[in-house]
């Protein structure tokens, strides 16, 4: 079925293309009701072309932002190439780390993204592609971004490669992607394979913690290329991190590639395969029974508003006692009587 839609306000700038709201024109299209519309140029469509190919092999995966075609319309006179794609209501994950200001995200908030954006690459990397520009701007947010299972996704696949076979001495590709997320293989020697991927998910938790670029410290790009590529020092591992959130990091800052872990290596790691969804990092687990919230044996259970199969948060309104006074509702001021035993259970 041929796509046809209504171009809606620009909500995104490239360096070639721009990103509008649309909607489709036929309500029975079987497109969703509003779309995001990546356009450009039809002279400088390549990288566009490249972005639909690839998401249309990579559209089973839940992680990575959907593709529902292509199109091309004339608009005042100019040709443009124009891809529809899943529109993230919840914009940038850079937008999300830059409006979290001082608070900055909870560790518990980087562990669930983090998770997300593993699984996306660890489909792209499995089909045989390299995303090589992985970065805060090109992980968009679903729904609200706090209560969704799947609250992440990766996007913008313009830059993204097909990874280079075993054994294959063809001469490297030319650099593609962002210097600041940049690994030192891709800096040194030009190669930028899917290890090149997990170095910049390490840059990105950092940036998700600190707010900060790793490498904020140096004064322009030419600074930053040498110390990545020549020098012996990997980004600084943020001291306010978790110990697991450390040597996650630890992994995706190995220099030598063969020796970082893959993205289905991450995924088994404590760090993001413990992830509790819909929990904040101010929880504390409880160390005996009274620190559970109030509960009766013999009252009914409660009706929860949820469905089997599914992940909810279950909420109560009751005022919470505190554990002393609880403990002393089991506690009377009449001495038991022992003598009395018409009721009593014979245990051996």
């Amino acid at each position: 079925m041929p796509m046809e839609w209504v171009r809606g306000k620009t909500i995104g700038h490239g360096t070639f293309a721009a990103v509008s709201l649309a909607k489709p024109t036929n309500r029975s299209s079987g497109f969703p009701p509003v779309m995001a519309v990546k356009s450009c140029g039809i002279s400088h469509c390549e990288s566009l072309v490249n972005e639909r190919m690839i998401l249309e092999e990579l559209k089973d995966c839940p992680e990575i932002i959907g593709c529902f075609g292509n199109s091309v319309t004339v608009e005042n006179g100019v040709r443009l190439y124009n891809v529809a794609l899943e529109y993230a209501s919840g914009g940038a994950l850079s937008d999300r780390v830059k409006n979290s200001g001082s608070s900055r995200l909870s560790e518990n908030e980087v562990r669930r993204y983090t998770k997300s954006v593993l699984k996306g690459l660890q489909f792209t990397h499995r089909n045989g592609f390299v995303h090589c520009d992985v970065k805060l701007q090109n992980v968009l947010l679903v729904g609200d971004g706090v209560s969704d299972a799947v609250n992440v996704k990766l996007a913008d696949f313009g830059l993204a490669k097909r990874a280079k076979a075993a054994g294959d001495s063809n001469s490297r590709c030319e650099i593609r992607g962002t210097p600041m997320y940049m690994a030192p293989e891709t800096v040194a020697g030009g190669e930028q394979e899917s290890a090149s991927d997990i170095w910049a998910v390490g840059c990105l938790v950092t940036e998700m913690i600190t707010g900060e670029s790793v490498w904020n410290n140096c004064s322009d790009v030419a600074a930053v290329l040498m110390k990545i590529g020549i020098g012996a020092e990997i980004p600084e591992i943020p001291g306010k991190l978790s110990n697991d959130g450390k040597d996650f990091l630890g992994k995706c800052f190995l220099k030598d590639p063969r020796k970082r872990w893959t993205a289905e290596m991450l995924l088994r790691h404590p760090f993001v395969n413990t992830v509790l969804f819909g929990e904040t990092e101010d929880q504390i687990s409880p160390r005996d029974p009274f620190d559970f919230p109030d509960w009766e044996s013999c009252s009914p259970a409660p009706e929860l508003d949820c469905c089997v199969g599914e992940e909810s948060e279950v909420r109560s309104d009751l005022p919470v006692t505190p554990p002393a006074a609880r403990l002393g509702r089991l506690l009377t001021a009449q001495e038991p009587n022992w003598l009395v035993s018409e009721s009593w259970v014979e245990v051996r």
